[in-house]
């Protein structure tokens, strides 16, 4: 069977590509697919919504297996934001856009919280679905840890360089290497977690 993997995100598909490149599964993404264009707005209100609805999107526009992910960072600060606003968290406030505008904004909003309470988690739901855009499976995964006060490390993307895993003591996710920061992730958790679930109903990987 072919996987899609239905994320434009260049961070998440890289990821991907790295987590199952050993997979006895053949697997695409939609980098450079014009059908990608067509992306469903992102209306759910939860982290499993919206992947289901990516998830069930991209299934019947391409007639493929598809797994869809939505996944972000839940600070206790703020009441579990930025959350399924992640990666438009500055756009939403009029601070700019993309990675960098994010993490600043995040580093403003909860500069004056004290270090002990600046705890958080990643979360990742996986959905997958088939050809007719049913939902098959679900998953969900998180990494707790703490916000730090200023970014530091050079891998990954989003808010890695403010996040200092629970599982990786003195260092944030942004300071691990892939293989490193995949054994503790959100993302890899999740996707592990869906490969033991398709392998126990039948579904090849």
């Amino acid at each position: 069977m072919n996987l899609l993997i239905a994320t434009t995100n260049p961070g998440k598909i890289k990821e991907f590509r790295e987590m199952l490149g050993h997979a006895e599964v053949s697997f695409s993404d939609l980098a450079g697919n014009a059908n990608a264009e067509e992306a469903p707005e992102e209306t759910g209100h939860t982290f499993r919504a919206n992947a289901c609805l990516k998830a069930s999107h991209y299934a019947k526009l391409l007639n493929t297996y598809a797994v869809a992910d939505d996944s972000g960072l839940e600070v206790d600060a703020l009441q579990g934001g930025p959350g399924v606003f992640s990666a438009r968290w500055a756009a939403m406030h009029g601070a700019g856009s993309g990675d960098q505008a994010n993490n600043t904004l995040l580093l403003k909003q909860i500069d004056h919280i004290a270090d002990h309470e600046r705890r958080g988690r990643f979360v990742c739901v996986l959905a997958l679905a088939d050809p007719s855009g049913r939902i098959l499976l679900t998953t969900r995964e998180t990494v707790e840890g703490q916000v730090l006060r200023a970014p530091r490390g050079s891998h990954g993307f989003g808010y890695d360089p403010l996040f200092a895993p629970d599982e990786a003591p003195g260092k944030t996710t942004a300071e691990l290497m892939p293989a490193e920061k995949h054994q503790i992730s959100h993302r890899g958790k999740a996707l592990r977690r869906l490969r033991e679930m398709m392998s126990s109903v039948g579904i090849g990987v």
